[in-house]
């Protein structure tokens, strides 16, 4: 990850960090910049997934069709209402 200076542009370091929470981090920067020497926070959090892992894909679709209700999982699965297995 590259930070860089706000106010002259230049490259800066992370000094420090201080873990808020699981998803979101505080970062304490320098800039590297004798002339500058900006120090500032900035704020790292994590946004949404674009792909999820692919060993908890199937889980999270089981754990979707229990919420469902029975009629919706057998209209699902094409189970007749006459058939009482559902697997």
């Amino acid at each position: 990850m590259r930070v860089t200076c706000k106010f002259c542009k230049g490259k800066a370091r992370i000094s420090s960090t201080d873990k808020v929470s699981v998803e979101f981090t505080r970062l304490y920067c320098q800039c590297l910049d004798a002339k500058c020497g900006h120090t500032f926070v900035m704020d790292l959090g994590f946004s949404h997934t674009l792909n999820p892992p692919s060993n908890i894909v199937d889980q999270l679709l089981v754990d979707r069709v229990r919420q469902m209700p029975v009629e919706i999982q057998r209209e699902l699965f094409g189970f007749t209402s006459g058939i009482s297995n559902i697997i």
